[in-house]
């Protein structure tokens, strides 16, 4: 069952504009990749022996859920606002080298949260148990270290769900450091939420 919603009237909203300009766009959706300092929180991770990976969604899920403009979806040709979004991610299959993508609802601490991701990827068979737009999806490339990424185009103007992609962390001067990448419509979401974002997880990260 999907997370409570409000339609939005669109004719009384403040980014009424931006939405019809870019739902109209060739590709809304668009990517910025950046760089987070993970030291302290691997070490917080480590010592609480949670799983780096389900921990991270924890924290950038709950950073999201803060901000507004994360929570707008396109729903039956309305625009809606989510009371709070859960999380969708990529579990690897290490036998057999293939991902199933594993949908896990939010939790109110960070420890719930991972003992739950971890019990619900371990024992979901299928490869997926089927679509919802009340998620964020995530998926780790923890193999290399990138400047940039892109994700799957299906064509879909009106996916709006954020995808959140990051991948191998690596020292220097002393501090962790790893890529992050956010893709976002633009029909909900500019570069001064995403700058948010950015400041708000951070801080989640360094103060945890």
């Amino acid at each position: 069952m999907e997370n409570g919603y409000k339609i939005i009237d669109i004719e009384k909203w403040k980014r009424k504009d931006h939405c019809r300009i870019y739902r109209k766009a060739v590709q809304p959706q668009y990517c910025i990749s950046f760089e987070l300092d993970v030291t302290n929180f691997k070490k917080y991770t480590k010592r609480n022996n949670l799983s780096f990976t389900m921990a991270f969604i924890f924290a950038v899920t709950k950073c999201a859920n803060e901000i507004e403009e994360f929570k707008y979806r396109f729903f039956d040709g309305e625009v809606v606002l989510y009371e709070s979004i859960d999380t969708s991610f990529t579990y690897l299959d290490e036998e057999t080298e293939l991902f199933k993508i594993v949908k896990v609802p939010m939790q109110d601490s960070i420890e719930a949260y991972v003992d739950l991701a971890i019990v619900t990827a371990e024992n979901q068979k299928e490869h997926s148990t089927g679509p919802r737009n009340d998620v964020y999806h995530f998926s780790a490339l923890p193999w290399i270290t990138f400047t940039h990424i892109s994700n799957t185009d299906f064509g879909i103007k009106d996916k709006a769900l954020p995808i959140f992609n990051w991948g191998k962390y690596h020292e220097r001067e002393g501090k962790l450091i790893m890529p992050f990448s956010v893709q976002v419509h633009h029909a909900f979401v500019d570069g001064l939420h995403i700058g948010k974002l950015a400041n708000k997880l951070q801080g989640y990260l360094d103060e945890v």
